[in-house]
């Protein structure tokens, strides 16, 4: 088939709007119209002999070629989508009507060019799906995982990262990375926070390409290397400032951002910034809920879930676990004293220092004043949590100093054993909360080396 014979038909071919390609059976094109310069960049004398499945977007090869194997099949298509690199690099979205010439043995194909109503649709898609994100996303990882997802319908986002920037200690983190970034440490001393750095401190977006290094500072032009086609760089604004940045690196075998996708990426932006910042207060909101504002750690009605939680593993699984219930002896009297201050910097102090004696999958837990709960999961003997209580009295027995003072303040430990003291939570929580105040009742140990009075003089002389 050669429309070469017919010059009055390749004449009007050619002033058509739509493209018209004709491919062999190897994929390779053997004529073009005149349309196809303007859609895809190429002229037709370029074209012809060009494999089809090159100029093809690599995220949309497999079904294209998928697609053009059904059609020689026998079966035509009248509107299949994918997306094409265009010769200066852009991507178009291109809509093909197609089917299979047996006798020519060849793929007569239409192409019209959607690019502009899928970039309608799909910006419309991406705001919805972001907001919808911040709603149903667990955490900020999720959200961040999402928000990938999203930018990847509308760019080429193989190798994308979520930057966050916090003002008050002028810090940038990348809690989110993929693609060719390897570790989060080497981020942060590459290019990557150079970049960063330049678009928090201009609150405007960055292309990096050939094309616009000589207005960028030198330190920016510096991060563009031979094997780096072009970086796309938005940052998160929001009415509070620049939260952090989006990242963007295009494969070198991949498509180029323009100035189209850096306008696109900054209108989707300022959706993304609302829905950190509202999984954000969010997060801070549920974290006040759970957590004791004072010490950090998890408050009694977080205590409660975990307790439940931990029963019903451990009867799936017939282990067994324990709960210490513990007090500090005289603690009044350093709030007396010394105090309010005084009496919360040695409760963060205990704190810190309970979760010290303790694993990782083990829970300690404030359950308010100076009344602590540790929760032992998967024991393997009772002597285990006898074992973790000394530890304790031994780590809070170290002295402490406070507001000039050093004090050595002990604590009163009950103990509960699962089954042995009951199966369910307010069983033992009320079974290890007696037994912590039978010790107090019938132990001298309030303080080490003498009376709280002796620990202030001493400290003072």
């Amino acid at each position: 088939m050669d429309v070469k014979t017919y010059p009055p038909l390749a004449r009007f071919i050619d002033q058509l709007l739509d493209a018209i390609c004709v491919v062999d059976g190897g994929g390779r094109f053997i004529f073009v119209s005149g349309a196809c310069e303007r859609i895809f960049g190429y002229t037709p004398k370029e074209m012809v002999g060009k494999a089809m499945l090159e100029m093809v977007v690599p995220e949309d090869r497999a079904r294209t070629l998928q697609a053009a194997n059904e059609i020689m099949s026998g079966h035509p298509t009248r509107d299949f989508e994918n997306r094409y690199i265009r010769k200066d690099g852009q991507v178009v979205h291109i809509m093909w009507s197609a089917r299979w010439s047996e006798a020519d043995q060849l793929r007569i194909a239409v192409a019209r060019d959607i690019t502009e109503r899928k970039q309608a649709q799909s910006m419309q898609a991406a705001l919805y799906a972001i907001s919808e994100a911040a709603h149903t996303a667990e955490d900020l990882l999720s959200l961040f995982q999402l928000i990938h997802q999203i930018i990847g319908k509308l760019l080429s986002a193989t190798n994308f990262a979520v930057a966050m920037y916090d003002e008050s200690n002028n810090q940038l983190s990348f809690p989110y990375y993929t693609g060719d970034y390897d570790e989060a440490s080497e981020l942060q001393q590459t290019s990557v926070s150079t970049l960063c750095a330049e678009v928090i401190r201009t609150r405007q977006p960055l292309l990096l390409e050939p094309e616009s290094l000589a207005s960028l500072p030198e330190e920016v032009r510096a991060v563009n290397n031979s094997t780096v086609v072009c970086w796309l760089v938005v940052p998160l604004n929001s009415h509070k400032g620049t939260i952090g940045a989006l990242v963007l690196k295009s494969n070198p075998d991949g498509a180029r951002y323009t100035e189209k996708d850096k306008e696109l990426l900054q209108f989707v932006s300022t959706q993304v910034a609302t829905a950190i910042e509202h999984k954000q207060l969010h997060a801070r909101l549920k974290h006040m809920a759970q957590y004791d504002g004072l010490t950090g750690l998890p408050n009694r009605g977080l205590l409660y879930d975990r307790l439940k939680m931990a029963l019903s593993r451990t009867r799936r699984e017939q282990g067994q676990m324990s709960l210490l219930y513990l007090d500090l002896n005289n603690f009044k009297q350093v709030n007396d004293s010394l105090g309010h201050a005084a009496g919360d910097a040695l409760l963060q102090e205990v704190a810190n220092r309970l979760k010290q004696c303790v694993r990782d999958l083990d829970t300690v837990a404030r359950m308010g004043g100076d009344e602590f709960v540790v929760l032992l999961e998967n024991i393997q003997l009772p002597e285990h949590a006898s074992n973790v209580a000394k530890k304790i009295r031994s780590a809070i027995g170290q002295p402490i100093k406070v507001e000039g003072c050093s004090l050595c303040i002990l604590p009163s430990i009950g103990i509960a054993l699962y089954p042995d003291h009951g199966d369910e939570a307010q069983q033992l929580l009320r079974h290890a909360d007696e037994a912590m105040y039978f010790e107090k009742k019938n132990s001298d140990n309030y303080f080490a080396n003498g009376s709280y009075d002796s620990f202030r003089t001493e400290s003072a002389s």
